[in-house]
C-alpha cells in the first residue's frame, strides 16, 4: 500500500469557531492519538488531505504524519463529514505500528456481466458493500473484487466464496451473502398451484358473501330504532 506524507500543524486553538475558522482557510482540524501519544489537536491542509483519502488505498491509505519535526505512521479513522456537501469535517489520526494486526472495513467492488441473470429478467443484488477484514497496515487490500459473471438465477456468493489475498483474514460469517442472483418479480399468487389458487378464490368469495350478509342485518337492525321514516317524517306536526 503506498504512503501519503502529511504535515500537521500543531498547536491549534480547540472550539467550534476556531475550527469554522480553519475549514474555512481550508484545513482541517483533527486528532493524533495513539501508542503512548497524548491526545494532540492538529490542523492539516484539506487538498492534502483530499488526496490522501482518494488515492487507490481509499480510506486506510498509510499516512505518514509530520508532527512538529516527528513522523508519525498513521491511518485516518473516525472521519466526520459534512451532512450535504460531504466534504470532510475532522478526522482523527491513529498511530499504528507497521507489524501490528489492525482491523479495517474494506469496499466491496462488483465486476462482470451476469448475462444469464439478466437474460432471465433478473438482477444482481450486492447485499455487502464492504468487508471487515484483520491485517498490518501494509497488507489491507484497497478493495476486493467479487465477479459475477457465471452467475444464474438463484446463485449466491458468500464470504467463504472469496480469496483474500496473503495474511489478510476476516472474522465476518463465512455465510454471510455478498451477492445474490435473484428472479423476476412474481406475486404470491403466481407461486399458487392451479388447485391453490381455486380454493384461495372460492374462500375470497365465501368472505365476501359473509360480509355482505353481516351488512344487510346490520341495516335492518337499525330501522325500528329511530330511522329517518320514523324519527324525522313521523315526528314532523300536522299540517291541518
Amino acid at each position: 500500500m503506498p504512503e501519503v506524507t502529511l504535515v500537521a500543524e500543531t498547536g491549534r486553538p480547540i472550539g467550534s469557531r476556531s475550527s469554522g475558522r480553519l475549514r474555512t482557510a481550508g484545513k482541517i482540524p483533527g486528532v493524533v492519538y495513539g501508542h503512548g501519544v497524548d491526545p494532540t489537536p492538529v490542523a492539516v491542509d484539506g487538498r492534502a488531505l483530499r488526496g490522501a483519502l482518494t488515492s487507490d488505498a481509499g480510506l486506510n491509505a498509510l499516512l505518514n504524519l509530520d508532527l512538529g519535526g516527528t513522523t508519525h505512521l498513521t491511518m485516518a479513522r473516525d472521519i466526520q463529514r459534512h451532512p450535504v456537501r460531504g466534504t470532510v469535517t475532522h478526522v482523527d489520526f491513529l498511530i499504528v505500528r507497521r507489524d501490528e494486526v489492525l482491523s479495517a472495513d474494506v469496499p466491496i467492488q462488483i465486476t462482470g456481466d451476469a448475462k444469464a441473470v439478466h437474460n432471465a429478467d433478473g438482477v444482481v443484488a450486492q447485499e455487502m458493500f464492504s468487508l471487515t477484514v484483520q491485517s498490518t497496515p501494509a497488507n489491507i487490500p484497497s478493495h476486493i473484487e467479487v465477479d459475477v459473471t457465471d452467475m444464474t438465477v438463484g446463485d449466491s456468493i458468500r464470504v467463504s466464496d472469496i480469496t483474500l489475498p496473503n495474511g489478510v483474514t476476516t472474522e465476518v460469517d463465512p455465510e454471510a451473502a455478498i451477492v445474490v442472483a435473484q428472479g423476476a418479480q412474481v406475486s404470491e399468487a403466481d407461486l399458487l398451484t392451479d388447485d391453490q389458487q381455486a380454493e384461495a378464490a372460492e374462500a375470497a368469495a365465501e368472505d365476501a358473501a359473509a360480509e355482505g350478509e353481516g351488512e344487510g342485518t346490520g341495516d335492518d337492525a337499525a330501522e325500528p330504532g329511530g330511522g329517518d321514516a320514523a324519527g324525522g317524517d313521523a315526528a314532523a306536526p300536522s299540517t291541518d
